[in-house]
C-alpha cells in the first residue's frame, strides 16, 4: 500500500490571484481632492469606441462618473463587461436620483467594478422630466444577471422601466400598489390615499394570483400550530412591543 503524498507545509493552500496590472499593489489613496483629479482610464477608451454617445465626465473624491446616451446604455455596458482591456465583471448597484429642481432630469445610475484592474466606474444617463420622454432605459440584465432584483427595485421605487428585463414587477411593494412610486419627489409623505383606503387596497390583494402555493405555504402552516398558540395569535397578542 503506497503512502499518501505529503504536501510541502509551506506551500499555499490555494492559488494566489493578483488582480490589477503586473507589479501593481493595492494601496489606500491619500489626499484625494474633492473635485478633479485623474479620471478612470475607461472614460477615454469609451470615447474612442463610442464617440458622441459618451457625454461629460466628473471626478469626485477619486470616483469617476461618466454620462452615456440613454438608449445606448446596454450596448456600452456590454462592451465594458466583455472587452479584455476593461473587464467590468461586477455590477454592484442600479439606482436613480431625482432632484427637487423641476427642470433637472432624473438620473439613472449604474455602479460597476473591474476586479481585474481594480477600477470603479459610475455610469449615468439622464431622462428629461418633460412629460414626453418615457421613463425607460435598456435593461443590463443580459450583461449582468445580478441586475435582476436591482432593476426591479429601481422600477418599484422610481417607476423607471427597464426595457428587456425578463420579469419587471414590483419587488418591495405589492403589484397592485396604486399610489405611485415612493422615492419620487412628488410622492406625499403620507401617501396619496387615506389610511383606510390603503388598508382596503392591501386586503383586496389576492396573493394566490401572483405566487405559487409553495411561496405561500408559510400561511398554511398556521393550521399545524398547537391549539394554545393559535388561540394566543387569534386573540391579538402583541409580541416585541
Amino acid at each position: 500500500m503506497s503512502s499518501p503524498v505529503r504536501k510541502d507545509p509551506a506551500a499555499p493552500a490555494f492559488a494566489i490571484v493578483n488582480a490589477g496590472q503586473p507589479g501593481d499593489r493595492p494601496a489606500t489613496p491619500k489626499k484625494v481632492p474633492h473635485k478633479g483629479g485623474a479620471a478612470n482610464p475607461s472614460v477615454e477608451a469609451l470615447r474612442a469606441k463610442f464617440g458622441s454617445v459618451i457625454g461629460r465626465h466628473e471626478v469626485m473624491w477619486g470616483d469617476t462618473t461618466v454620462f452615456v446616451e440613454r438608449t445606448k446604455v446596454a450596448e456600452v455596458c456590454a462592451w465594458l463587461q466583455s472587452d479584455p482591456t476593461q473587464s467590468y465583471e461586477y455590477l454592484s448597484d442600479v439606482t436613480a436620483v431625482e432632484y427637487r429642481d423641476h427642470v433637472r432630469p432624473i438620473e439613472v445610475v449604474w455602479h460597476i467594478r473591474s476586479i481585474k484592474f481594480r477600477r470603479f466606474l459610475r455610469i449615468k444617463c439622464e431622462i428629461p422630466k418633460d412629460g414626453k420622454t418615457p421613463l425607460e432605459v435598456p435593461s443590463v440584465w443580459p450583461v449582468w444577471k445580478g441586475a435582476d432584483w436591482l432593476e426591479r427595485e429601481c422600477y418599484d421605487m422610481f417607476g423607471i422601466k427597464f426595457a428587456g428585463h425578463p420579469d419587471l414587477r414590483r419587488i418591495l411593494l405589492w403589484e397592485d400598489f396604486k399610489e405611485g412610486f415612493p422615492l419620487r419627489k412628488d410622492f406625499p409623505m403620507r401617501g396619496r390615499f387615506s389610511r383606510s383606503e390603503q388598508l382596503k387596497n392591501a386586503l383586496a390583494a389576492d396573493p394566490e394570483a401572483r405566487y405559487s402555493m409553495e411561496e405561500i405555504s408559510i400561511a398554511d402552516a398556521y393550521g399545524d400550530l398547537p391549539l394554545d398558540m393559535r388561540k394566543r395569535l387569534a386573540g391579538g397578542e402583541k409580541v416585541g412591543e
